[in-house]
């Protein structure tokens, strides 16, 4: 299915970006980012199973067109590449959150499906490089801190994390033998306005917003470091427009911790909400004790100081389609 955002079509000047899952807190974000460079032609391609229709981004420059597909489908996915003969590609869909993905783990280990057709497809028809979204969760349980794109081992088991590797290597290997240009992004907890609540900041954000009790797994001591969205979108199009992170990887997020319980409690505070903290039996697996990464590319990226974890949640909250939602 093909859903037109606008009737304006590429032209030879004209940068052709794919992101796939790009109808996801993440993906879509990209999109609304890039679509505002006139430049850019952006096609979304997403199965919709996470994603949503209301993320899809309405550009001024009528630059963004949806095709509904499945990326781990061959069939759907090719017809999109020899359509627009992509100069980019974010590869963003992937099967997400702890509990979906341990629950689904079959379904995970699909994603490596969807890795090769977007490699295969990309080294066949041009694509100068593809850009790839992995997870914190390949470095399993660190034995170093902070966790380091390059000295860090990935001592990851789970297979969400597994395939994230995979495509990691995968993407490695496609340079060595098709001189296919990656960056890889590894990503430590993005948070933003469009997030679903799947994810930690905004589940705890909707309970608290609505009086209701916040579930934390164990006794909340396992830490975390959250990035917000604006962050990592001006890292991400920095190193595109620049050319930097070419054929390497980099942490996408901060190195400032907090545990998860005091983390609600921020959240208590700053929603003035009057919600109880529960606490739940330890997740089996899944739950790290610790993460930080080194960030030292992340801040040459980002060009800047990292917004604070309190300010992005203020930020949040100030936003009334989300508060609303």
């Amino acid at each position: 299915m093909i859903h037109e955002l606008s009737g304006k079509l590429p032209n030879s000047m004209t940068r052709k970006i794919l992101i796939t899952g790009g109808a996801g807190f993440i993906g879509s974000s990209l999109a609304e980012r890039l679509s505002k460079d006139s430049e850019n032609f952006i096609v979304i391609a997403d199965n919709l199973l996470t994603g949503s229709h209301s993320k899809i981004p309405k550009s001024i420059h009528h630059n963004v067109k949806f095709i509904k597909a499945d990326v781990n489908d061959y069939q759907d996915i090719s017809g999109i590449f020899h359509s627009y003969g992509f100069d980019y590609v974010f590869h963003y869909a992937a099967l997400v959150g702890v509990k979906r993905t341990l629950a689904h783990p079959v379904m995970v280990l699909n994603d490596i499906k969807g890795i090769n057709n977007i490699l295969n497809l990309s080294k066949n028809s041009g694509v100068k490089r593809v850009f790839y979204t992995s997870s914190s969760e390949v470095y399993g349980e660190p034995v170093e801190y902070p966790q380091n794109e390059h000295t860090t081992p990935l001592n990851s088991r789970l297979p969400y994390a597994i395939v994230k590797n995979v495509g990691e290597a995968c993407l490695r290997s496609f340079k060595k033998e098709y001189d296919l240009d990656f960056t890889i992004f590894r990503l430590f907890n993005t948070f933003g306005p469009k997030q679903s609540t799947d994810f930690v900041i905004s589940k705890f954000l909707a309970a608290a917003l609505k009086d209701k009790e916040i579930s934390i797994y164990g006794d909340g001591s396992q830490t975390r470091t959250f990035c917000y969205i604006e962050d990592h979108l001006d890292a991400t199009v920095n190193a595109f427009y620049n050319n930097l992170i070419v054929n390497d990887v980099a942490n996408i997020g901060t190195d400032q911790e907090i545990s998860v319980l005091n983390l609600a409690k921020l959240i208590i505070k700053l929603t003035n909400s009057h919600s109880k903290i529960i606490h739940l039996p330890q997740l089996k697996e899944g739950d790290m004790t610790r993460r930080k990464p080194d960030v030292t590319k992340m801040r040459m990226l980002l060009q800047r100081e990292p917004t604070s974890l309190e300010d992005g949640i203020k930020a949040i909250i100030s936003n009334s389609h989300y508060v609303l939602s």
